[in-house]
């Protein structure tokens, strides 16, 4: 069978690759366990060389989410899955209302189209974010049953991103399911355009010696999840028999919820005697702002009952970034 990964020269796209390449298998359109033959990495811009940890199975293709008949001949076989990651994220949809409807709401119909073209229903697995509630009514908590006002472009664009894969799985063009992702830590690399990038920020750049300024105070709470845990719990949600989901295919991943004070007091916890850049506080109005938007909590009891992975503390989640980015 084929993977396609939207968003696969990313970060998650490619610990996801790789994987998919270390597993190598998924249940396909039959229903049944079937070998990886081909991953396609789908991206705007692609590596100039090979990701460490894949193969010759494994081709990266540039273009844009945007463009409909790019998109459809990525789909090029029945025996097919799909992982949807490719987004705007919240900071830059914001700043760019036209751009996040382009890719995150027109990119996400020519993927679905594109997987309901093949009459195969083939298993999509959309990428989605806790960042579609919100609102005065949001409870401090929430979960699958809670009621979604979202308060930002980005946040939007997700919410109707995981109805139009209940209606395409409902009525039978594809077998879908979302993950509603908190934030995800910790990135390597440079900060991106995300509300949330100060979260992976207060970890590497201390880390890597070189100061952090964060946009909101120690006392900011956040749901967060590790890298390792997010692709594992891609791949389980996948793996999910269809009818376990029913008719709300959006499941709300398990979360860590933390204080930016309790980010700054593991990293230090962990660190122990390496030497760390200077962490200080300059608050952004409109970081805040949206930070503010976002729920302090979440609940999942539903994705531990299918089976999907929790971090059991948010140490591990740096002792991993450790080890498989600053040399353990």
């Amino acid at each position: 069978m084929k993977v396609v990964i939207t968003g696969g020269a990313g970060f998650i796209g490619g610990q996801l690759a790789r994987r998919l390449t270390q597993l190598g298998q998924l249940t396909g359109p039959s229903g049944k366990p079937e070998k990886i033959d081909a991953i396609t990495c789908f991206d705007m811009v692609v590596p100039d060389k090979p990701f460490a940890g894949l193969d010759a199975r494994t081709e990266f293709i540039a273009g844009e989410i945007s463009d409909r008949a790019t998109v459809k001949k990525l789909f090029d076989r029945p025996d097919l899955s799909v992982f949807h990651l490719a987004s705007v994220v919240s900071g830059g949809g914001e700043l760019d209302f036209d751009l996040a409807m382009r890719v995150n709401l027109d990119g996400h119909l020519h993927v679905l189209e594109s997987a309901r073209a093949l009459g195969s229903r083939p298993r999509v697995v959309f990428a989605s974010s806790i960042a579609v509630f919100g609102g005065k009514g949001m409870p401090k908590q929430v979960g699958d049953n809670t009621k979604q006002v979202p308060q930002t472009t980005y946040g939007m664009t997700k919410a109707i991103g995981e109805l139009l894969v209940n209606d395409y799985s409902r009525k039978g063009f594809l077998d879908g399911r979302s993950a509603r992702l908190p934030t995800v830590i910790i990135r390597p690399g440079k900060p991106n355009k995300a509300a949330s990038s100060f979260a992976s920020g207060v970890f590497r750049e201390p880390l890597n010696g070189v100061p952090c300024v964060l946009p909101v105070g120690y006392d900011a709470v956040m749901p967060l999840a590790g890298y390792r845990t997010i692709v594992e719990g891609f791949i389980r949600l996948h793996e999910v028999d269809g009818g376990a989901l029913g008719e709300d295919r959006a499941v709300s991943l398990p979360s860590l919820d933390v204080t930016v004070g309790d980010m700054v007091a593991g990293l230090k916890r962990v660190a122990g005697n390496r030497h760390l850049g200077e962490i200080t506080v300059e608050k952004d109005p409109v970081i805040e702002r949206i930070v503010a938007s976002w729920p302090t909590g979440t609940q999942y009891e539903r994705a531990l009952k299918l089976g999907l992975p929790k971090d059991t503390h948010l140490d591990s989640i740096i002792k991993a970034y450790i080890e498989d980015f600053l040399g353990g």
